[in-house]
């Protein structure tokens, strides 16, 4: 179930908001200009699904998020955990990079057909955590200050959707607060 906690973007400790309802989620995230989704999860993927599986999986609703928004590229990225400390090492870079706020040129679709992940958006004076889980989909709209979190852990399959090959190229705004927020493991830990 997805989690969506706002906080002022001086007070980390203190959530102004925090809920699991998704018509409230859509709703707040409306506001920013965020379209936000719950689609039906396919339960028949394999464990280490190709790009092309995830995609053959959701067809239609890919299809009609093509159609409604233009996007010309879609893939499926599949993140899982592996014992080694060549994965391990690679996972942490690539979580740090993440981790740096920045924008992009273009929007940011991504559905999660598995696992996890946290987008927190930087707007209003106020950051956003959507903490996304399967069946998920969010739209950040291009040049929204935002960054990403996976844990430490990543586990996940997304489809992501590009209108072109360089619009996810991360302008970053050298601003540190990303460091100062709950990241991804606390968020769901504190679910527990």
């Amino acid at each position: 179930m997805t989690l969506l906690t706002v906080w002022d973007d001086t007070e980390p400790q203190v959530p102004l908001l925090r809920t699991e309802d998704g018509e409230e989620i859509a709703a707040e995230l409306k506001e920013l200009g965020v379209r936000f989704e719950r689609w039906p999860v396919v339960e028949t993927l394999s464990p280490e699904p190709t790009s092309e599986e995830v995609l053959e999986a959701y067809a239609d609703r890919v299809a009609r998020v093509v159609e409604s928004e233009g996007y010309i590229l879609v893939d499926a990225l599949h993140m899982t955990p592996a014992d080694t400390d060549e994965w391990a090492e690679k996972a942490a870079t690539a979580r740090q990079k993440f981790l740096a706020e920045h924008t992009h040129d273009d929007d940011e679709d991504r559905f999660f057909a598995r696992g996890a992940g946290v987008f927190y958006l930087h707007a209003q004076g106020k950051v956003y955590a959507v903490l996304c889980e399967a069946g998920d989909l969010l739209s950040v709209p291009a040049n929204t200050t935002h960054w990403f979190d996976m844990g430490t852990r990543p586990d996940y399959v997304s489809i992501r959707f590009f209108h072109d090959d360089d619009g996810w190229v991360g302008n970053f705004t050298g601003n540190r607060l990303a460091e100062t927020f709950p990241d991804f493991d606390t968020l769901m830990a504190s679910r527990s």
